[in-house]
C-alpha cells in the first residue's frame, strides 16, 4: 500500500496545525470586533461630551470665543477620525478589499493632519522657525496624502490599470 507523503511524519500534524491556525484567526476576528465596539463606545461618549461642551459654552457665554469654537471643531474632527478608524476595523473584519482599507487609512491620515492644521497655533512653538518647520511638515503630509489618495483612485478606479 502506497503512503501519501502528506500524511507521513510531518504531514500527520498538518490538520492540527490548520485547525490551530483557523482558531487563532477566529480569535483575531473576535478581538477586531471588540475593537470596533470600543470605537463605537468612544464615538458615542465623544458626541455626548461635545454636546455637553457646546451646551456649557452657550450657558456661560463663551460660545462666541473663536478659541472655544476651534476646540469644538477639533473635537468634531477627532470624532471623524474615530469613525474612519472604525470603518477600517470593519473593513478588516469583513476581509474587505485591500484598496478600500488603504483608502480609509489615507482618509484617516488626511483628517488627522487637517485637524492639526486647524488647531495650529504659532505660540505653541519656541520660535518662528520651529512654527514654520511644523507648518511646512503639516503641509507636506497633507499634500502627500492627497496625492496618494488621488493616485490610488486613478490607478484602481478606471485609470491606468484598466487600460
Amino acid at each position: 500500500m502506497a503512503t501519501d507523503p502528506e500524511t507521513e511524519s510531518g504531514g500527520a500534524d498538518l490538520p492540527v496545525v490548520e485547525r490551530s491556525m483557523a482558531f487563532s484567526e477566529q480569535i483575531i476576528r473576535w478581538i477586531e470586533v471588540v475593537a470596533a465596539y470600543v470605537l463605537v463606545l468612544l464615538f458615542a461618549i465623544g458626541v455626548l461630551d461635545l454636546g455637553a461642551q457646546i451646551a456649557q459654552a452657550v450657558l456661560d457665554g463663551s460660545i462666541s470665543d473663536p478659541l472655544v469654537v476651534v476646540s469644538f471643531i477639533d473635537t468634531a474632527l477627532l470624532l471623524f477620525i474615530i469613525v474612519e478608524v472604525y470603518q477600517t476595523v470593519v473593513a478588516y473584519v469583513e476581509s474587505d478589499d485591500t484598496r478600500r482599507i488603504v483608502r480609509l487609512v489615507i482618509l484617516t491620515g488626511i483628517i488627522a493632519m487637517v485637524r492639526k492644521a486647524i488647531v495650529f497655533r504659532t505660540g505653541e512653538y519656541a520660535d518662528e522657525a520651529a512654527a514654520f518647520t511644523a507648518a511646512g511638515a503639516y503641509t507636506l503630509l497633507i499634500v502627500g496624502l492627497a496625492v496618494v489618495l488621488f493616485v490610488s483612485r486613478y490607478a484602481f478606479d478606471g485609470g491606468m490599470l484598466e487600460q
